[in-house]
């Protein structure tokens, strides 16, 4: 069976990493839509078994002063969810889904940037998410933006730093707020693109190759098997 991927990139390296392998698996067409360039049309016309995914980036929801298009486009995702058909989000994409589903999206109390474990809630345990536990990986964070969980929604996992990292509304709607979909042979390129962003945060260049290459593979193998439970449920 045909599907496609329809794929809303922000900032060029932040693609779907790691997550492309397990989706190509499953038979779907990777369609990348870019932010604030191509327009979102498309979106109305996607098939019932089509995927949204929307990815991360360093702007914030709330910049509409900045980036007008940004209302677009979570008009664009309100629609796709009010259809039923698939949703995955990942950091900024999570916080896209909270707005299009009328919750509150600001900024945290500091920026969470670097390898911390989860913790999974209940739900989180009975679903995909499991595969993400402390006890089995650790986890990329880098955001300093939050949200209020949006009605209806499931929360599945938490920081220590911030609540809301992984939630999801139904079995059709899947977010995270953190990077399960970092590829470590190219976290140079999250270096260099956010270096002013480190420097600011006093954040070291070098805790943070060592903390990828010990963690990054084993969050590649744990993220495969999430998503893949995932994809395979709906």
């Amino acid at each position: 069976m045909s599907r496609t991927a329809w794929i809303i990139r922000h900032l060029a390296f932040e693609d779907l990493g790691t997550l492309a392998a397990p989706l190509v698996a499953r038979g779907y067409t990777l369609r990348y839509l870019e932010a604030g360039v191509d327009r979102l049309d498309a979106l109305a016309d996607a098939a019932v078994d089509d995927l949204l995914v929307v990815l991360g980036g360093p702007i914030g929801v709330y910049q509409t002063h900045r980036y007008p298009w940004l209302l677009t486009e979570t008009v664009a995702i309100a629609g796709w969810l009010e259809s039923g058909r698939a949703t995955l989000g990942i950091c900024l994409g999570a916080q896209l889904i909270a707005a299009a589903l009328g919750a509150r999206v600001y900024q945290g109390n500091g920026k969470e940037i670097g390898w911390f474990p989860l913790t999974l809630t209940e739900a989180g345990v009975a679903s995909p998410v499991r595969h993400l536990g402390a006890d089995l990986t650790s986890m990329l964070h880098w955001h300093g933006d939050t949200f209020d969980l949006p009605a209806n929604a499931e929360l599945l996992a938490s920081s220590g730093m911030y609540p809301h990292q992984a939630y999801r509304v139904g079995d059709r709607v899947l977010a995270f707020q953190c990077h399960p979909e970092i590829d470590p042979s190219r976290f140079e390129q999250w270096l260099i693109g956010h270096c002013d962003e480190l420097d600011a945060a006093g954040i070291g260049f070098g805790v943070l190759r060592e903390q990828t290459a010990s963690h990054g593979e084993r969050l590649r193998a744990q993220a495969a098997l999430c998503i893949g439970e995932w994809l395979d449920s709906l």
